[in-house]
């Protein structure tokens, strides 16, 4: 694996849904001059990255996951040229930014997929996974049939306006399944660096890869998925070796020697994040009835399986997920953020969760939204018309707003400083000012007792050893812990106190504290 990109070191993400953030035309969907208007505030918050959502030409049956075009901006968010400013704009506040990048499937729409449809045989036949005959499905996906001349089915990755592209079979089993050396898959291969290579060519400087592990299919282990993206990796280290590359895997162990700098733990699967924050007893909701201990055992084992390489990724959330507030609430959100903010890996905060957006109930699906609509709103600003999103009339906005009268906005929390964007900003810039804290320093859990609290971790990088300690619950606890606190660094909801080798932490509660 390659060493990571520098700027990795101290990086924090502010995800951008851009339809939801910031509309500049009046038109009820965001758009890049809108984003672009709103680096400040980002940047002003602390965070000294961005990920991108999915911008590119869409038929939008899926929220841009559904591409039509991989080489031309989406309209209603503006042009190239207005995504190549952001880039820019974003370099000139020594800010990054990664673009959503879709590798495993197309829109229907995409021209890819109209010539591959078509019955005489052309250099977009193979570029997707079709079986021999319209009698046939491909065994464990589902399938578009029956839209086209030529004679086959063709697998989709989810929605059926989704085909599969075709980067082969790990194990052929069937006649029609290639393997990841056939002409088709290399090709289909090629085609995804080129596209890399253009937008890492007008300036963006790197990718969050959508289903990442999901490339070659018949792949049960992995492997040729591995060997695939060490490919990639091999290209970038070659023309790109600055672009930074973060997957949707979940599985570290495969991610990091596939030559990904960072994997995110998911929401789904076996990494128990929705222990945490999701679920009928989050770990981090005062009643003090969750519990991390399957959370911390299966992070241990991902670290242990990676050998401490590359950066495991805890968002805060994102636009697949409930927004943080729907299960958390008031000063809990804060030390939620202490965890967030103080673990390895970059963070990444999904747009409002710093000022504690909720999940709007009850909304119809748009784009293929369906129950994750809710936390895809638009952003709340201040407390002008439609929150200062869009000039747009209310009923043409993307998605309906939170319209509750006690809804947060950004412009009022910059002015409180007890709000919990404040208590955000003062988070991010702790851990700037201690690279034990930050992405690359070492993790220790100290106490992570099964239906326990509190949780405490240890933190360090050369000669800084900084003690965590974070109690949600809203009844004083005690631990056994032979570490002796020295300074403290950082608080919330009180102090701790320490007698016999025991530390007593008080409800509610968040400390940082040098050994």
């Amino acid at each position: 694996m390659s060493r990571n990109p520098e700027w990795l070191d101290n990086a924090v993400f502010y995800e951008i849904y851009p339809q939801s953030f910031k509309d500049t035309n009046g038109d009820g969907i965001g758009d890049f001059k809108g984003i672009t208007e709103k680096l400040d505030y980002i940047k002003e918050l602390g965070c000294n990255a961005v990920w991108l959502n999915p911008c590119f030409e869409s038929p939008f049956g899926d929220a841009g996951y559904d591409v039509s075009d991989y080489y031309k901006a989406a309209p209603r968010y503006g042009t190239n040229e207005d995504l190549k400013q952001l880039f820019d704009e974003c370099h000139k506040r020594g800010m990054h930014i990664l673009l959503d990048l879709v590798p495993g499937h197309t829109s229907v729409e995409h021209k890819w997929f109209k010539e591959s449809m078509k019955a005489g045989k052309n250099e977009f036949t193979d570029r997707y996974v079709w079986t021999d005959s319209i009698w046939e499905e491909p065994q464990g996906m589902g399938c578009i049939r029956g839209i086209s001349d030529r004679d086959g089915s063709c697998a989709v990755n989810f929605f059926s306006h989704q085909p599969a592209l075709n980067y082969g079979f790990y194990k052929c089993e069937r006649p029609w399944q290639q393997p990841m050396d056939a002409e088709g898959p290399k090709a289909t291969l090629e085609a995804l660096k080129d596209v890399m290579r253009f937008w890492l060519g007008l300036g963006c400087d790197g990718f969050r890869v959508d289903m990442a592990g999901s490339l070659v299919k018949n792949d049960p282990e992995g492997k040729g998925t591995i060997k695939l993206w060490q490919n990639v990796r091999e290209f970038l280290d070659k023309e790109f070796p600055k672009a930074a590359m973060v997957s949707e895997w979940g599985e570290p162990d495969k991610s990091i020697p596939g030559g990904f700098h960072m994997d995110f733990l998911l929401h789904f699967g076996p990494s128990h994040y929705n222990d945490l924050f999701r679920c009928d007893e989050p770990f981090f909701s005062h009643r003090g009835k969750g519990d991390a201990y399957e959370f911390v055992k299966r992070y241990n084992e991902c670290r242990e399986k990676s050998q401490n390489k590359g950066l495991m990724c805890i968002p805060s959330g994102n636009h697949d997920m409930d927004r943080l507030a729907r299960s958390i609430e008031g000063i809990n959100l804060k030390i939620a953020f202490a965890f967030l903010l103080s673990m390895p890996g970059a963070p990444f905060i999904y747009y409002g969760d710093e000022i504690g957006m909720r999940y709007v109930e009850g909304l119809d699906s748009v784009e293929g939204g369906y129950g994750r609509t809710g936390s895809r709103s638009p952003m709340q600003w201040d407390k002008t018309t439609n929150a200062g999103f869009s000039s747009a009339p209310r009923d043409r906005l993307y998605i309906k707003m939170d319209e509750s009268a006690d809804r947060p906005d950004a412009e009022s929390q910059m002015n409180d400083k007890d709000s919990l964007r404040s208590e955000v900003k003062r988070l991010i810039g702790i851990r700037n000012a201690h690279k034990a804290l930050q992405t690359r320093g070492e993790i220790n859990f100290v106490y992570a007792e099964k239906n326990e609290y509190p949780l405490a971790y240890l933190r360090g990088c050369d000669d800084e050893w900084i003690l965590v300690i974070l109690n949600p619950a809203d009844r004083e606890v005690n631990f056994e812990c032979r570490l002796t606190p020295v300074e403290k660094i950082y608080s919330i909801g009180g102090d701790i106190s320490c007698n016999d080798g025991r530390i007593t932490v008080p409800p509610r509660f968040a400390g940082f504290y040098e050994i």
